[in-house]
């Protein structure tokens, strides 16, 4: 019986292996270097989509649109700088499955060379015309700020204005610097830029989620690490993590009384935080309350659009958070202009010599300095010959 060959003709479009979960956090530990992601993730922000990009995906096929018109989110436009292939307001995603190998074209996707799913094409020029549409509507995102800030004053006066339900670190911060790490936007180049702040200055390093992870990374030990409620939160770092710093405290919604169990299970007894704060805010707010001398900010969201693209939620405390911390909060992206680093003895001691070998080349050039030079040199070899003799 014949047997037909299967063509050996690629194929046109892209192919790779789908990766499928709708919380793209959850999504992001397990995307390999040219997966196809699947999200369902409306109005991508900045940070998810670095993380994408970090991890090499091929192709990102949104369920929801990259952008609903709120306003302008920064993550598509990452996105398609770095020539990932596009795809929102997805239909049939959900025939799509984990791990199948999958080939998108023309904004169709196949598996097994049959159509499953269809989306829009999304490219740089689209982004643009879609944020500056967005913009337009910040006016009304900044009516909502206003009002939802009003409210959590309301809810939240006794923590963000007198510090209270904050726990009292073991860590000595009092008169000390304290560095903030949030698992933002380019953390890892900010902390570069504080290397010698670090090393010198031996601030309190304080990781929030994530972030403890970035400190370690960059070979240094949180001294404090603050993180969400979340049993199953991918941010939660790693046990290893926890256990190496001197405080944990775990930041619940109000109300909240029951154990943390992903906590429980490793064993790390945590200081809680009862507020509907973020763990960002939270974290500065304990530095602040325990007397650190000034804040470093590493990740933190410092910009309008930063806080609209990745704190929606989350915006009025960071808000009210920034004016409790007022003068004390510096970027780290300043850092590296402000701080010229710690002027030590050896320091002195080059400037001195250079100086002096500046003075002797120019006294050397005089009739005196040559009458100089040469007595000198006339009892360097009276001596010399002494030695020898």
């Amino acid at each position: 019986m014949p047997v037909r060959n299967r063509s050996s003709v690629a194929l046109p479009g892209l192919t790779g292996t789908a990766r499928v979960d709708r919380r793209t956090r959850v999504l992001l530990p397990r995307l390999r270097p040219g997966d196809i992601a699947v999200i369902d993730h409306l109005d991508l922000d900045r940070a998810t989509a670095q993380a994408l990009v970090d991890a090499q995906v091929a192709a990102v096929l949104n369920v929801s649109p990259f952008l609903s018109g709120r306003y302008p989110a920064l993550g598509p436009a990452v996105l398609a700088q770095a020539g990932v292939l596009l795809l929102d307001r997805l239909e049939g995603g959900d025939q799509i499955a984990d791990g199948a190998r999958v080939r998108v074209h023309q904004e169709v996707v196949f598996t097994e060379d049959s159509p499953v799913a269809m989306g829009r094409s999304v490219d740089l020029a689209l982004l643009t015309s879609e944020m500056d549409l967005a913009r337009t509507g910040l006016g009304t995102q900044l009516e909502t700020f206003t009002h939802n800030s009003t409210e959590l004053l309301r809810r939240e006066e006794a923590l963000l204005l007198h510090g209270q339900g904050l726990p009292t670190p073991g860590t000595k911060v009092a008169g000390r610097p304290a560095v903030v790490v949030v698992d933002g936007h380019e953390h890892l180049l900010e902390l570069r830029g504080i290397k010698a702040f670090l090393h010198e200055q031996r601030p309190v390093l304080i990781g929030v989620d994530g972030g403890a992870e970035v400190i370690r990374q960059a070979g240094h030990t949180p001294d404090i690490i603050v993180v969400g409620a979340g049993a199953d939160d991918p941010d939660l770092p790693q046990a290893a993590t926890l256990r190496s710093a001197h405080d944990v405290v775990v930041r619940v919604d109000r109300g909240n009384r029951r154990p943390v169990e992903a906590l429980d299970r490793i064993g790390i007894r945590a200081g809680r935080v009862e507020t509907g704060a973020t763990t960002e805010d939270v974290a500065l707010l304990l530095a602040d309350a325990a007397g650190a001398s000034v804040i470093v900010g590493v990740g933190v969201h410092a910009s309008l659009d930063d806080f609209l693209d990745r704190q929606r939620s989350g915006l009025a405390s960071t808000y009210l958070t920034r004016l409790r911390v007022g003068q004390r909060l510096v970027d780290a992206t300043a850092v590296p202009i402000l701080y010229s680093g710690r002027l030590r003895p050896r320091h002195l001691f080059w400037t001195l010599l250079l100086g002096l070998l500046a003075v002797a080349a120019a006294v050397a050039t005089t009739p005196v300095g040559q009458e100089w030079a040469a007595t000198a040199w006339a009892w360097v070899q009276q001596t010399w010959s002494g030695w020898f003799a």
